[in-house]
Order: structure tokens, then sequence, then C-alpha cells
């Protein structure tokens, strides 16, 4: 049995934040092999991201708040263990989709540790390391998706697809580190947040939704489906409107920029945007 404190640090509810990515994908692909999309989600959500969270814990060894846990207990060497046994059976499984799926997996992993580990740590790199997050928790995880569930088979997958993704996660991930600005430069670590500063992450989040918004509805529009168009677009409303007003509480004082404001924007966009994503699929579905 795993202690509790491995557990906890796995993060296994986060998965939920990134799962919007996968039912967007899901959503587009035109024949769906329901029973290879039901593998990959649980390869995603129940071992790749949560291998990640606990990787990245253990070389954080974070004591002041991170994404999902307030009061983050202290890493262990059976959490390395556990991450490292969870990536060797995502990709064993990886491969009961296809080999090229688990080639592309493993490249996956491999940026998720460079991106942590004390030896290369690009997530050190303001620039480096948001390119870094948004081209593989975006547009990468939307290419395993779409083509490891696609029952036509193929290689084509839409790059407007892995653009919009990579533009949603690229819009919300620096608001993620707002918080974080003084624990992450005690460990010697630049973020792009803290790098904009507290107005110039929401201002730059804003500009980067703007351009996924105007890319996602050229993709509908393209394909004719302005009524998609227009559900998406409703439930995005709470988001903007939530979004708005704390970024006018950060403007008079920069403590509303805390713990629990992100998490509460967090799980307020993450919930909009699956439900949104799965009623696309239902739609898509009953067509």
């Amino acid at each position: 049995m795993l202690s509790a404190s491995t557990i906890k640090l796995l993060r296994i509810p986060f998965s939920f934040f990134l799962s919007p990515v996968y039912f967007f994908s899901l959503a587009q692909v035109p024949h769906i092999d329901w029973a290879r999309a039901g593998l990959i989600f649980f390869i995603l959500h129940f071992l790749i991201y949560p291998a990640s969270n606990g990787y990245n814990s253990y070389m954080d060894r974070d004591t002041k708040s991170i994404g999902g846990l307030e009061k983050p207990p202290p890493p262990s060497r059976e959490l390395y263990i556990t991450t490292i046994f969870l990536d060797i059976a995502g990709i064993l499984l990886s491969l009961l989709v296809s080999p090229l799926f688990a080639f592309v997996m493993l490249f996956y992993i491999g940026a998720s540790k460079a991106y942590s580990y004390r030896g290369i740590r690009i997530k050190k790199l303001p620039v480096t390391g948001y390119l870094l997050v948004i081209i593989f928790q975006g547009a990468v995880t939307f290419w395993l998706v779409y083509y490891g569930s696609n029952a036509d088979g193929g290689l084509f997958v839409p790059w407007q697809g892995m653009a919009i993704c990579a533009l949603l996660i690229g819009g919300f991930y620096p608001l993620t580190q707002i918080y974080q600005h003084q624990q992450d430069l005690d460990d010697g670590v630049v973020t792009i947040s803290y790098w904009l500063g507290y107005k110039g992450t929401f201002v730059f989040c804003s500009i980067v939704y703007l351009f996924a918004f105007l890319l996602m509805a050229q993709f509908f529009i393209l394909q004719h489906e302005q009524d998609k168009l227009l559900m998406v677009s409703i439930f995005f409303v709470p988001v903007i409107v939530y979004f708005i007003g704390w970024f006018l509480r950060v403007s008079k004082n920069a403590q509303a920029a805390n713990f629990k404001n992100t998490m509460r924007m967090t799980w307020l966009a993450a919930t909009c945007t699956n439900i949104s994503f799965i009623s696309l699929l239902i739609w898509n579905w009953l067509e």
C-alpha cells in the first residue's frame, strides 16, 4: 500500500484540470474507437499525469502551496519509485494503442522529466518552460488522443486542433503560477508569470485566450458549425466573468493573487471547459 503522502503528491484529481484537451480532441475524431479512447483516458489521467505531478513534487520538495494542494506533505523515495512505475505502466499500455503512440508518449514523459529534473530544469527558464508546457500538454496531447482514438487510422491530425489546445493551455498556465512567485524564486525558478508580473500575467493570458477563441471560431465556421461554436462560447462566459473580477481585485491588491483564488479560477475553468467539450462530443456522436 502506498503512503498517504505519496497518494496526495500524485495529485490524481489534478488530472481533471488537464482533461479538457482530451475531450476537445476526442470530439474532433470522425470515427472513434471507444475501447482505445477509454484506454488513452486511463493512461493519461491515472498514470502519466500523476507520475508527472509526483516527479515534479519530488524534485521541487515544496513546503508551500502547489497546484491542488494547499499544504503538501514532504516527498519520499516511495514517491519517486511510484512515478517511475506509473511511467513504465503508461508506456507498456500505450503499446496496446500502437507503437507510434507509445513512441510519442515516451517523448511526452521525457519532456515532463526534463521540465522538473534538477540536472536540466527547463522550468527555471520562463519562455522555454512555458513553450514546453503548452506544446506537450496542449498540442502533443491533442495529437495523442486524436491519433490513438481514430478508428479510421492514418497519421492525419488537424493542426488547428493542436494549435487551439496549445493556446488554451497557454492562456491559463501562467495563472497557475501567479501565487508562487516568491516560492519559485527561492528555488531558483523564474516563471513566465513572475517575468510578466501580476497585471502582465492577466493581460498576457487574455491575449492568448483571445487568439485561442479566434482560431476556434475559424475552425468551427470553416466546418459550418456556428451553432456548436455558440454553445462552446456560452460555457466560457462564467470563466471570463470570474477572470475579469479577479483581475480587478488583483489590480487593487496584489494579495488577491493567492492560492485560494487561483484554485477557484482553476476549478471553474476546468469545469466549464470539460462540460463544454463533453457536450460537444455528445453532440457530434448523436449526429
